[in-house]
């Protein structure tokens, strides 16, 4: 059975998620660290799980439950490696899908950036979610779903 885990604390697309799991029987987990409180959705298939403040506390929830059969919507790039290192899909709320092939280099990109704003450089915030965005993230979720679902465990 594919399951559905989101980095919950900052997922602008939890409602596109729910209404493709409820369409197609799957289970959501939306975690989060309680640092901002998420509504709680109402439905059967989705839990809401609350971990311990700190560092990684939710990205190291997930990284430790999720399968190969298994989809995560993240934008965080090492919680992204984590999920593929273990055969899960990862997808981020605009629609890129995360690959073994793409990983190393948006790691990289990552840590590049973290260094620039160490030393005072202004790296800027991601963009604002498009309609553009919303629709290729469901596209790509329905993909990425069908092939989690081939996954034998």
């Amino acid at each position: 059975m594919t399951d559905i885990y989101i980095d919950g604390d900052a997922c602008p697309v939890r409602e596109e998620v729910y209404r493709v799991a409820d369409r197609l029987a799957l289970q959501v987990h939306v975690v989060s660290n309680g640092s901002r409180p998420i509504r709680p959705s109402g439905r059967p298939n989705v839990a809401m799980i609350v971990v311990g403040a700190g560092a990684d506390i939710a990205d190291d929830w997930i990284a430790d439950r999720i399968t190969a059969a298994d989809v995560c919507v993240t934008t965080d790039i090492p919680l992204a490696s984590r999920c593929l290192a273990k055969g899960a899909r990862a997808l981020s709320p605009n629609g890129h899908v995360w690959t073994p092939d793409n990983i190393g280099n948006a790691l990289a990109g990552r840590e590049m950036s973290r260094h620039l704003r160490e030393i005072g450089v202004a790296t800027g915030g991601p963009s604002p979610l498009t309609k553009q965005d919303r629709s290729r993230f469901l596209n790509a979720l329905d993909t990425i779903i069908q092939a989690a679902r081939r996954v034998r465990p």
